[in-house]
């Protein structure tokens, strides 16, 4: 399914702050305004204007008039003053024209069939305001020592591209519509730690992008990249304290979920997604944490995710498993959890089979049952950290358990969203046999709701 992160709370602070320094350069006597649709900054006027002293147009004169401003003697610094107030205007115009144009005109939705075609479709989707390239897996040495990890990169738009195109033509190669972001992160079982790392980058000048090169896709945030070619993909990511050069090689062909990919995630037909997976991918490659480089071998997960439309109202956030079972299958399951912490009907996954044969599973074929819960240390949010999870229709009944309670992120430099994501196993029995396995989980929106594009 995906973060997958909220946007919403990034751009915010980014608004607050510029409402503040706007603020501070109309009290100096500099203003901005705003013609036709396109809100950019197209003035520059010293005085107060249509203000008053107070700020306010003084109520006890009807025929007030604006008085012309004072002449004032030349000075350096206060030229100085201004041209920087008059500079930092100039930066913000971008911004307030995003702030102003955010709903209008709209962002491109999902509203019945994604009709995807590959290789196109494994790159960006730029009209719509998020996306995802989601890669999780578990991986162990040779020796048996247990490795999660996680890279994921983020796509957001930050508004839409029929309004963008209003905008005046520039050659600035920093011009840009998309902001991408990125999370690593390894889950060391032996050792009980967990390392994590984020970035966020501009998608101009090189910084971050996705592209389709003579190799097939590539995504990157400065210096991180996944590459998605016809046979195998490629990882890399260098952080401080962790690294992740792996070679991921497709078990099976690309699942599709819901109905042909497109995925329904709540009341009305546009509350969806466009959403496929590989859900058995073959891992050979190396991790490094801290001084040790260790070869290691695994299977992982991948989620292609994109849409323009949040969480509907009433919905906290959203649960969700990809389980790599030891007899070949895979399951994905999330559910949209409301307040009262039952899913959604619009809940549902997918079950597939050793030949790679796909089957949907609906909302009201699962039981979940949550059997303990851990607290963070640092947001306080209280996680489910045990599971039993039965699909009667499938003959399936597991208990799921985190490899480690804390694998929480914390991503106020990027997406700004705290979440649970993390290295799971489980064993259990399907058809009547003893299954058992490896997996990833993905919790949000218990730290606080979740209101970022699906």
């Amino acid at each position: 399914m995906g973060y997958r992160s909220s946007f919403k709370s990034v751009k915010l602070g980014w608004f607050r702050h510029l409402k503040d320094l706007k603020f501070e350069y109309a009290r100096s006597g500099i203003s901005s305004s705003r013609t036709g649709s396109i809100g950019a900054c197209t003035t520059l006027r010293e005085g107060h204007g249509s203000l008053g002293s107070a700020g306010h147009r003084p109520a006890q004169d009807a025929d007030w008039t604006p008085a012309l401003p004072r002449k004032k003697p030349f000075s350096k610094k206060l030229l100085g003053r201004r041209l920087r107030i008059a500079l930092l205007c100039l930066m913000l115009c971008g911004w307030e024209w995003a702030w102003a144009q955010d709903t209008t005109p709209a962002f491109l939705k999902v509203s019945g069939p994604c009709g995807l075609r590959f290789p196109e479709d494994h790159g960006a989707h730029e009209g719509y305001r998020t996306e995802w390239w989601y890669y999780t897996g578990n991986v162990r040495t040779e020796a048996g020592r247990l490795f999660g990890f996680q890279l994921t990169f983020f796509r957001y738009q930050m508004v839409p591209t029929a309004a963008n195109e209003k905008r005046p033509d520039t050659v600035s190669p920093w011009r840009t519509n998309q902001m991408y972001f990125a999370h690593a992160a390894l889950s060391d079982v032996e050792k009980g730690r967990f390392l994590y790392e984020e970035k966020a980058l501009r998608g101009a000048a090189g910084l971050a992008g996705a592209e389709m090169t003579e190799e097939g896709i590539r995504v990157w945030v400065h210096p991180w990249t996944a590459r998605l070619g016809p046979n195998h993909h490629e990882l890399l990511a260098e952080a401080s304290r962790f690294s992740l050069h792996l070679r991921l090689e497709p078990q099976k062909p690309l699942v599709l979920h819901g109905i042909e990919g497109y995925s329904v995630k709540g009341s009305s037909p546009d509350r969806a997604s466009c959403y496929y997976s590989w859900t058995r991918l073959q891992v050979q490659g190396t991790v490094r944490t801290e001084n040790e480089v260790l070869p290691v071998t695994g299977y992982a997960w991948m989620d292609h995710e994109y849409s323009s439309e949040p969480l509907e109202p009433g919905l906290q956030g959203w649960d969700w498993f990809s389980l790599q079972l030891d007899d070949g299958t895979e399951f994905m399951l999330f559910g949209l959890r409301q307040k009262d912490g039952s899913w959604h009907g619009a809940s549902s996954g997918t079950f597939v089979e050793a030949s790679g044969a796909a089957r949907h599973v609906g909302r009201d074929e699962v039981v979940v049952e949550v059997l303990s819960t851990w607290k963070s240390p640092r947001s306080k949010a209280v996680y489910p950290s045990a599971w039993r999870l039965q699909v009667p229709s499938l003959a399936l009944d597991l208990r799921i358990r985190p490899n480690l309670a804390d694998q929480e992120l914390e991503t106020p430099a990027s997406t700004g969203v705290t979440y649970w994501e993390g290295s799971i196993s489980f064993e259990g029995t399907r058809q009547g046999k003893s299954v058992r396995g490896l997996g990833y989980v993905e919790l949000t929106g218990y730290a606080r709701p979740f209101d970022a594009p699906l």
